[in-house]
């Protein structure tokens, strides 16, 4: 079986192997057991079986395997030697090289108020003695708030993440925090609750990254996400009341907007209509009258060339519209003088004299 050494400093996942045993104190072990088992044996046998046994340890504790999700720093005398990928690697045994794995291709979270069972990185969860403390939160108009969210993070620079900070895993937890009170501080505690939290959590996402930039911490932010957000115990039920009254106006308003939607566009379609046939009608007697002028002045013309004639034209023209219309004529010469004409008053319309 591999010896893998994960005791390194900074270790994300909490997973830690014993580091290999003391030589002074193996050699005084196998010489106290030889001892008892051969009380009359040659002094060179005995050594012999314990370099036998020590070259057996060395070959045991040179190789070691790093998984496909992870790579290995090896350090040498505890310094920082190289940096190697997954797969079946040797290195100097009995302590002279130590391999810390560390899962760069492993996306890892923080949780604020809340914890994942199972979990097996100590700084995952929300520390035992803080009590709920770090999800308690002061809004900008200095309403109260309880405040959960997770990080999600990857390590990007292996040696940076283990020599650089000590406990950088511990150290990102404080930073979030903190930028967390700073992000919901500048907001109303109805922007955290309600409409501002994916302006909070992009915001926040750029300022812990930024921090740990900074702090050379050797990790990327990959996502900051807001979970439940409570106002305190006290007030809750009293908070719920306005939530459900600030709903109910929403539905009043949502509403209204629906019968206006509903009525002002029929009522915009009825005034478009009665502009159109008001247009309309203008058109209608602008043109008519247009006409009537057109023909009036074509009348007048023809009447200025011959007048005689075109008088006794519009004559008869006028004779021949107006004559079917009447029921009863009565024809008289302009010759005949001294006629009266006697009328039968008793007659029906429609009857002829």
């Amino acid at each position: 079986m591999p010896n893998q050494n994960n005791n390194g400093p900074g270790n994300p996942w909490g997973s830690k192997q014993p580091a290999p045993p003391d030589l002074e104190q193996v050699i005084e072990q196998i010489g106290q057991q030889l001892k008892a088992l051969l009380p009359g044996g040659s002094p060179k046998g005995s050594l012999s079986l314990i370099i036998l046994i020590l070259v057996g340890l060395s070959v045991w504790s040179a190789y070691y395997t790093v998984p496909s999700d992870s790579v290995a720093v090896v350090q040498r005398f505890g310094a920082y030697h190289t940096e190697v990928a997954s797969g079946l690697h040797f290195k100097l045994p009995l302590g002279i090289d130590i391999a810390t794995t560390v899962p760069v291709k492993r996306q890892l979270k923080q949780e604020f108020g809340f914890t994942t069972p199972g979990a097996r990185d100590p700084f995952q969860s929300p520390r035992a003695r803080d009590g709920g403390r770090e999800t308690q939160m002061v809004t900008g108009d200095l309403n109260a708030a309880l405040v959960e969210w997770v990080v999600q993070y990857r390590i990007s620079d292996p040696a940076k993440f283990l020599f650089e900070v000590r406990e950088p895993a511990e150290t990102l937890r404080y930073v979030s925090e903190s930028v967390m009170r700073e992000v919901v501080g500048d907001r109303t505690v109805d922007e955290v609750i309600t409409i501002g939290r994916q302006e909070i959590e992009i915001e926040a996402l750029v300022k812990m990254q930024e921090l740990s930039t900074k702090y050379v911490m050797g990790i990327s932010i990959d996502q900051v996400q807001l979970k439940n957000i409570n106002p305190p115990k006290p007030v809750q039920e009293s908070f719920n009341e306005v939530n459900q009254a600030q709903q109910e106006k929403e539905k009043l308003i949502n509403e209204a907007r629906r019968d206006y939607n509903k009525v002002i566009p029929l009522a915009e379609g009825e005034k478009d209509q009665r502009i159109r046939e008001a247009d309309g009608y203008r058109l209608k007697r602008i043109n008519e009258a247009e006409g009537d002028v057109a023909r009036f002045n074509s009348l007048f013309t023809e009447y200025s060339k011959a007048p005689e004639v075109t008088r006794r034209r519009i004559y008869i023209e006028t004779m021949q519209d107006v004559m079917p219309r009447i029921q009863s004529k009565i024809l008289i010469d302009d010759d005949m003088g001294g006629l009266l004409p006697l009328l039968n008053l008793n007659a029906k319309k429609g009857d002829q004299p």
